[in-house]
């Protein structure tokens, strides 16, 4: 018998987040971990009159496909899956992997190769179709937040079935303030950090296009940024995790960046023009999620943080900035974690993770769970 969790993430996803009609295509990709969500995601696709597809795939298949790819093999590939997402209306993406680790010994440059040819399936998906992104517990994953199984889960299904609409009318205030703001300041330990918003609009996520959810967006003006960032949070990426990253801007581009691993880092932000310059500003308002476990998903959503990514420009809130690289790094303020101030214009509007203007308390933990 199906956890009622699942199912109320299955309908959350296909009636909240996809929006999903009668007669519409839905294509599911996802390893065989998250098995339970995926019977409940067709279930409950059958019951609507839509069309649902499935797509499995294993990481330690990936990873030896990956470690030989080669342009022509990935033009053939990324051929198919644009024709796949282009027949279909929206799009359910399940990560559920066991090791996270698995791909971290893959050579740099076939993840970029890789990234270059399916750029056009993942624009696609983003800004032509109906789409979410979300994490099924696994052991592997357990293990990451440092508990059981049985409670790692039980905290996945909790935090993945908030009050979404709940959120999305909270999150409203916030999203006309940062349109009407030009200058932003985050002021916290290791980190004196100040950049342009003007004119880039802010997007409001509340389990549209990622569950867990509890953001709200927009990017810095691409030459604006100076002044430095450090990092309290693992950053992974690409199978490796980075620690005490910090990084330097001038005039919008990192100019210095170090961490546990400068060299790989700094090989990453290597990777094209793009990849030096940011492509996201975020605020994190999730009650739930309150530490890091290195994992994205949950980490960019911390109630008191945010997170400056440096690469790709989300085409909601663009700067112009373009890259294969789209790397969410986080930021918490809350005082556990050394505190911090959001200023808005010189206005301090968040301070050591909890908003301080009226028309902002209603994202606040207490206001929210």
């Amino acid at each position: 018998m199906l956890d009622e969790r699942v199912v109320t993430l299955a309908r959350t996803l296909l009636h909240h987040s996809v929006e999903l009609k009668k007669g519409e295509r839905v294509l599911i990709t996802s390893p065989l971990t998250a098995r339970p969500l995926i019977k409940a995601l067709i279930k409950e696709a059958y019951a609507m009159g839509a069309y649902p597809y499935v797509n499995i795939y294993d990481d330690e298949i990936s990873r030896y496909l990956i470690t030989g790819y080669e342009a022509e093999q990935l033009e053939t590939s990324m051929g198919w899956d644009l024709k796949r997402v282009k027949e279909v209306d929206a799009y359910i993406s399940i990560a559920s992997s066991e090791n996270d680790s698995e791909l971290s010994e893959v050579p740099g440059d076939k993840f970029q190769l890789r990234g270059e040819y399916f750029k056009p399936v993942q624009k696609v998906i983003i800004n032509e179709r109906k789409w979410v992104l979300l994490n099924y517990p696994t052991k592997g994953l357990a293990q990451k937040a440092k508990m059981s199984f049985e409670s790692f889960e039980n905290f996945l299904l909790d935090v993945c079935n908030v009050d979404y609409k709940k959120m999305e009318q909270a999150q409203q205030p916030l999203k006309e303030l940062m349109e009407r703001t030009d200058k932003v300041r985050i002021v916290s330990p290791g980190t004196d950090l100040s950049f342009s918003i003007e004119g880039i609009p802010a997007v409001k996520c509340a389990g549209e296009n990622n569950i867990p959810d509890g953001e709200v967006f927009t990017a810095p003006v691409k030459d604006s940024v100076n002044g430095t960032i450090t990092y309290n949070t693992p950053c992974p990426y690409r199978g490796t995790i980075f620690n005490n990253v910090s990084l330097t801007f001038e005039n919008g581009k990192i100019v210095e960046a170090t961490a546990d691993n400068s060299e790989k880092l700094n090989e990453i932000f290597d990777t094209d023009d793009g990849a030096r310059f940011v492509g996201e500003f975020a605020i994190g308002v999730n009650p739930m999620i309150q530490h890091p476990m290195g994992d994205i998903l949950f980490d960019e959503k911390i109630c008191g943080s945010i997170h400056f990514t440096p690469g790709e420009a989300y085409e909601d809130a663009d700067n112009g900035n373009r890259s294969s690289v789209h790397w969410d790094m986080v930021l918490i303020q809350r005082p556990e974690y050394g505190g911090g101030e959001l200023y808005f214009d010189d206005v301090l509007v968040r301070k050591d993770g909890l908003f301080v203007i009226p028309e902002l308390e209603g994202l606040n933990p207490e206001n929210l769970k």
